[in-house]
């Protein structure tokens, strides 16, 4: 993850955020859609858990500089998720329905460069949340 990786992340998250609620909902049911196996590792409202991941997602874009406190965060998201059922081949199935999301609602907006950052920047995060549940 570089710096510019972590700039268009950035640049291309303030723009979805006047409509995070419905990117949260968007990606999850694109991921139920194209994975309905994953759908029962989720219990309870499926509103309230995209409102969590975008609270989650939003805290993430602003400390991504700040690896050194995220990491211990995310490793211990990945612990937990693991107790959820969570398994390794789980990430790239949530991998790909947010960047089908993102080119959705970003449209023109989500270049190429834009498409390599985000799946660089879910790839650095994706193995620490790995690491967590390993451990």
């Amino acid at each position: 993850m570089t710096s510019d990786d972590i700039a268009l992340v950035r640049t291309s998250w303030a723009q979805l955020q006047p409509q995070a609620e419905q990117v949260g909902a968007a990606l999850y049911q694109r991921m139920f859609n194209d994975h309905p196996e994953l759908r029962r590792l989720f219990k309870g409202e499926m509103d309230e858990q995209a409102h969590k991941l975008m609270r989650m997602v939003n805290r993430t874009v602003d400390t991504l500089d700040d690896l050194t406190s995220l990491n211990r965060v995310i490793i211990m998201m990945g612990a937990r998720h693991s107790g959820y059922g969570v398994e390794d081949e789980d990430y790239p199935k949530m991998r790909n329905a947010l960047v089908a999301t993102l080119d959705t609602h970003l449209g023109s907006e989500f270049t190429p460069e834009t498409r390599s950052a985000w799946i660089s920047v879910y790839g650095e995060l994706a193995e620490l949340m790995m690491e967590g549940a390993a451990s």
